[in-house]
């Protein structure tokens, strides 16, 4: 946040109630989070789950990455599976020569 130089005040959050799996818990309570980011204004849902403390930090964490790709235009998750991908490769390769030197 401190990167971005995102601020706790620029951020409007509302409790709201989840839907999905939880009977009866999740209808009653507010456990899901609603982020609203008030200078781009880009917001985010999260009820993933029935915690509002996890829910919270779900929501905070795509609400930055959402705000990220909003400034630098490039999606980090496009990016880190190229990444893995290349280590996969390297890690087969290596494999492979292993297997190779020791026969």
């Amino acid at each position: 946040m401190n990167k971005l130089c995102i601020k706790k005040e620029d951020i409007e959050e509302k409790f709201i109630k989840a839907s999905g799996r939880g009977g009866q818990k999740v209808n009653k309570s507010s456990s899901a989070v609603f982020l609203k980011h008030k200078k781009t204004n880009l917001s985010v849902k999260c009820g993933k789950s029935r915690s509002q403390i996890l829910n919270r930090f779900y929501a905070l964490r795509n609400l930055i990455e959402k705000i990220e790709e909003a400034m630098t235009g490039i999606d980090e998750k496009k990016l880190t599976k190229t990444e893995k991908i290349k280590k996969q490769k390297q890690r087969r390769k290596r494999k492979t020569q292993k297997k190779l030197t020791s026969k």
